[in-house]
């Protein structure tokens, strides 16, 4: 019978077998969280900067925040791995990969546009009083300061995006999710394999809370 009550001595059986398994997805949703904020903070960086430009490339970023953050994440994979398969070929993972990051640059790009607004106008003109160009005053002055006030809405971003990777199941991804769908298709033991899964994502997204809260510590101290 698929489902079923719980059975805690299935769940404990099932931890132990399958966490080779759940290990090796584990890896995989890694590192297509990790590779898709990466690729995200890059394109996140470009439309915030477009946004407080001008009128006309404001207009462009706001039209690809709003295209972006108005259609769903798994449309936008869809999009990439099936949509596009006519002109090139993505792999699996980087279909997911590319998606999540163009998905999480809309929510960046609004994380540093606030980040590099509420940095005190004053900065701006020492650095004109110094003799920098806009460019230079907003490489060397305002962004590092801007990159630490953005640490902890990014660090919720980066959770959030550690949680969004599991929509590559629908993709076939061997990540997590798609790891736990296998072994209830193999075992039918539903509930203990979600459980499980459960888990393994909330340990990830601990671990990933525990280096966020570090990084905001060190930071917060190298400012006094």
């Amino acid at each position: 019978m698929l489902g079923g009550l719980f059975s805690f001595q299935t769940f404990l059986s099932e931890l132990i077998r399958t966490y080779p398994l759940f290990l090796k997805g584990a890896q995989l949703t890694i590192q297509i969280t990790v590779t898709a904020v990466a690729i995200g903070m890059v394109l996140g960086i470009i439309v915030a900067l477009f946004k407080l430009a001008n009128p006309v490339s404001r207009r462009i970023a706001d039209f690809y925040i709003t295209l972006i953050r108005g259609t769903p994440l798994i449309a936008q994979i869809f999009i990439l791995y099936f949509g596009f398969s006519g002109i090139f070929m993505l792999s699996t993972f980087w279909a997911v990969s590319l998606a999540l990051a163009i998905h999480n640059s809309a929510y960046i790009a609004e994380i540093f546009r606030g980040a590099i607004q509420s940095i005190d106008k004053g900065q701006r003109e020492a650095g004109r009083s110094l003799g920098m160009t806009p460019g230079l005053t907003m490489r060397r002055i305002i962004m590092p300061q801007a990159m630490r006030r953005a640490v902890p809405p990014l660090g919720n971003q980066f959770i959030i995006a550690l949680k969004d990777s599991s929509l590559a199941a629908f993709v076939s991804a061997g990540e997590l999710f798609r790891t736990a769908q296998g072994q209830v298709s193999a075992t039918f033991h539903t509930m203990e394999i979600y459980i499980i899964v459960a888990i393994y994502y909330l340990l990830l997204v601990m671990i990933l809370t525990w280096i966020v809260n570090k990084v905001e510590y060190r930071l917060s101290v190298s400012e006094r």
